[in-house]
């Protein structure tokens, strides 16, 4: 018997909605071997959308993992009181299972570290605020998730990495320019300096200067950097310094290893790794990567 493949998308009938009007959504259920569909049509908001695109499952997978996290980060810094008490629940349920997540594997703590700062810090505002913001649902049940996630907070501050028992080729094992390769991979700063304690040889290499020059050029358009050049003692650009300065002044470009997509023909939103069964004459023509905050601007009405 063949086992038919079962995809979960969400179909929306706009992607820039005008002032006033609201995006229709529904979740639609199809199978790749015989077409079928069952719909559910209503008017949708952010907390409805993020309810329905089961982000739940997502986080189990490596690849969707830091997009989630960043999604989740963007609500809490300005889309939190526009949960409802559902949404509100569904959040904080995904966010426990992220933190249980990262104590059991230890998958990127300092992300989550970010997340927690940013939803800690609008919650404090919020509730001393109350009266003056809107916040959906009782003041202390509030109070008591500002406290887990102080809880949070000071568990990943202990966290301890396990040290790997491997009897069999590490990074040191590697020739130099094999290491050099893995650190120009990396698009992140932080990942380099990271990767750049483990040992005196990645030390060095992870201070390269092309190294940091190359990603300055990769997140930043020539034209932001010469605004805000910093030339090191000996007279040379301190490329390293650069990136972080520049951070503070513009965003970088983000990475993730699956993302959402939407179909301009089907008008339905899906992980791009899983896909959907479009009807178009040429599918890739149709397609359009949808970024955390993009996901976000589409429930903004």
């Amino acid at each position: 018997m063949m086992r038919m493949k079962k995809y979960s998308v969400l179909k929306i009938v706009s992607l820039q909605p005008r002032k006033g009007k609201k995006i229709i959504l529904g979740i639609t259920q199809i199978h790749n071997c015989v077409y079928s569909s069952s719909q559910r049509h209503g008017y949708c908001t952010l907390g409805e959308a993020f309810n329905r695109l089961d982000f739940s499952s997502a986080i189990q997978d490596i690849r969707r993992f830091n997009y989630v996290v960043k999604l989740l980060q963007l609500i809490a810094k300005s889309q939190l009181t526009s949960l409802s008490g559902a949404a509100q629940k569904n959040y904080f349920n995904i966010l426990d299972k992220i933190v249980r997540k990262v104590m059991e594997d230890q998958y990127n703590p300092r992300l989550i570290k970010d997340l927690l700062q940013d939803l800690s810090s609008t919650l404090c505002i919020l509730i001393r605020g109350v009266g003056k913001s809107v916040l959906v649902g009782n003041i202390n049940i509030w109070i008591c998730r500002l406290e887990t996630i102080l809880l949070w907070q000071q568990q990943l501050k202990n966290l301890q990495m396990n040290k790997q028992v491997n009897n069999g080729l590490t990074l040191s094992d590697l020739p130099l320019h094999m290491l050099n390769n893995i650190l120009y991979r990396f698009s992140d700063g932080w990942d380099i300096i990271t990767l750049g304690q483990v040992t005196p040889t990645l030390y060095m290499l992870s201070e390269d200067r092309q190294l940091w020059k190359k990603l300055c050029q990769y997140h930043f358009a020539e034209k932001q950097f010469c605004r805000h050049l910093i030339p090191s003692e000996k007279g040379h650009i301190d490329w390293k310094l650069m990136y972080f300065a520049l951070q503070k002044y513009y965003p970088i470009k983000e990475q993730y290893g699956d993302t959402l997509h939407f179909c301009r023909h089907c008008s339905i939103l899906f992980w791009k790794d899983t896909g959907h069964p479009c009807t178009a004459s040429d599918p890739n023509t149709c397609l359009m990567p949808v970024s955390p905050q993009h996901f976000i601007d589409l429930f903004k009405f």
